[in-house]
């Protein structure tokens, strides 16, 4: 075995020194940067007595086939103590394509679960009480259509949109920076988004109309501070957007969440989401000033990480995920997903993503954490760590204001750069075993003992198609082309979308018809080249 370089920084390279003491928060005041848990500025946590009065939603993502398939999958986390649905979907349902489009072919139901139409939609969440689970829906450029979908079904079984809980992903800025899943360019994107706030917050008050997304900001290789600066600044960017629109702040930002990644570092981890909390308060109350203090309370989802679990000894990322799951807990988050171990190799199996929801369980249950508020404040390695990444983000907040806002930096490509040059340093680290991979680059096994893996099979892509078309033959093609237009005409002005979506999606049109005539009005998005 080769000898390990001693490493002495955290994942966002900052230097961490051999022992903390009060030196290290010369200048820290505990009254204003800590304060109390579900006060100002919320360092501690959002809510004061946080897992003693009620513990963390816990969510496993599912969606994989048809929406039978994973109706059964939803059904079977729930038997099993699951507290709220997280709905994957398969790329060309993110790229806002039909099942039966050509370019979907091969992709159907592989990543996520296929939804083209309302009645898919039905299929998906029969059986299920709407106004009993909360329901988050990680979608993005399509995000409006798909809650249409959702919208259309409660109405259809007489369930009241104010009893609706759950959550819209709906950041596209993420998308234009990271994942690369659009459909529009940036500014029909961005009234999309404030459409459904506004239509959020007037008719479904208990929905979270969008989830601001470091995720997968963070699974493109950025580092934690990276990740923190530009998850919170695309956060005020969207309440710029809604504010400019006409909306009152207090109106909407109550409802706004997050959506955070958990990586290996666990201090730098829990720290992040201290520092996350605290930079939102004080940066929406200077830049906003909201009169509600609801405004100011940073609520967040939280992932374990995917681009850490290792297809080698795949037995190892239960271990991973379990202390990602920790460091979501110790720094204080208020739902969480934590990975499977094959996810790395396919579509998580049934046994596997119970264990991973048993994990959670564990801590919730064996691990007595919950029995105090934030357990870790006052340490003086968390305090300079929350410190630091909250004066490094805070950098990167000038430095976009001075590009003129996100959208700027976007088609200049900074945080694309950024992030780029990031991903490139972690992976030298690794070829230079400067940081050690259990079973990568250190302690590794010629074979890995197989698993079992779930697969899909060009059944479920054949049977989507030939639903697709009988749909097309019963439906009222007048009917469904009339809304189209009226939907085309309201996209033409400033009229709120939604209800023209749902009107649409009840009139039978297809995901994809909806988003290709939206594209006749709005354009498509052509990312600017990155060097």
């Amino acid at each position: 075995m080769n000898e390990r370089k001693p490493q002495y920084s955290s994942l966002s390279g900052l230097n961490i020194e051999r022992l903390y003491t009060a030196e290290h928060l010369k200048g820290w005041a505990p009254e204003t940067d800590l304060g109390a848990p579900g006060e100002f500025p919320y360092t501690r946590g959002v809510y004061s007595t946080m897992y003693r009065g009620r513990l963390w939603t816990m969510r496993q993502f599912a969606g994989f086939g048809s929406a039978e398939d994973t109706n059964r999958r939803f059904k079977y986390l729930l038997q099993h103590g699951q507290t709220g649905l997280s709905v994957a979907f398969d790329m060309p349902t993110l790229m806002g394509l039909d099942s039966d489009d050509p370019r979907a072919r091969g992709e159907v139901g592989c990543c996520g679960v296929a939804i083209s139409s309302l009645a898919d939609m039905e299929r998906l969440f029969d059986g299920i009480a709407l106004d009993q689970v909360t329901t988050s829906m990680t979608i993005n450029g399509p995000a409006a259509v798909l809650f249409a979908m959702y919208l259309a079904v409660a109405e259809r079984r007489g369930i009241p949109f104010e009893h609706l809980g759950g959550t819209l992903q709906n950041d596209i800025l993420k998308e234009y920076i990271a994942q690369k899943e659009w459909l529009f360019p940036p500014e029909p994107s961005l009234r999309l988004i404030t459409d459904t706030i506004a239509y959020s917050a007037r008719q479904a008050p208990k929905w979270h109309p969008i989830s601001i997304s470091g995720y997968h900001i963070r699974e493109a290789g950025s580092t934690a501070v990276q990740e923190l600066a530009f998850t919170l600044y695309d956060g005020f960017t969207y309440v710029q957007a809604a504010v400019k629109a006409g909306l009152d702040v207090d109106a909407f930002a109550p409802q706004l969440s997050f959506f955070f990644n958990v990586h290996n570092d666990l201090f730098e981890e829990i720290a992040k989401f201290r520092a996350a909390r605290r930079l939102w308060a004080r940066e929406m109350q200077r830049r906003y000033h909201p009169s509600n203090p609801q405004s100011l309370l940073l609520r967040c989802h939280a992932q374990t990480a995917g681009c850490s679990l290792t297809a080698q000894q795949p037995m190892n990322n239960v271990v991973r995920t379990t202390l990602q799951a920790l460091a979501a807990v110790l720094g204080g988050t208020q739902s969480l997903h934590t990975n499977s171990m094959d996810e790395t190799l396919a579509l998580p199996s049934e046994e596997a993503v119970k264990l991973a929801l048993r994990t959670q369980q564990v801590i919730a249950h064996e691990s007595e954490i919950p029995n105090t508020v934030d357990p870790l404040g006052g340490s003086y390695y968390v305090e300079a760590l929350t410190n630091r990444l909250e004066e490094d983000a805070r950098e990167y907040f000038r430095r976009l204001d001075e590009m003129g806002g996100m959208v700027k930096a976007i088609e200049r490509g900074f945080p694309q750069r950024e992030i780029i040059d990031a991903s490139q340093r972690y992976l030298r680290d690794v070829e230079k075993k400067e940081r050690i991979l259990v079973g990568i680059n250190e302690y590794t096994e010629p074979d890995s003992r197989p698993i079992p893996i779930l697969k899909i099979g060009p059944n479920v892509e054949q049977e989507q198609v030939a639903r697709l078309s009988d749909l097309r033959k019963s439906r009222d093609p007048f009917k469904m082309a009339g809304a189209l237009e009226e939907l085309q005409k309201a996209a033409s002005c400033s009229d709120n979308l939604m209800p023209y979506l749902i009107e649409a999606v009840k009139a039978k049109a297809t995901l994809g018809e909806i988003c290709a005539a939206l594209k006749e009005v709005f354009g498509t998005y052509r990312e600017p080249v990155v060097l």
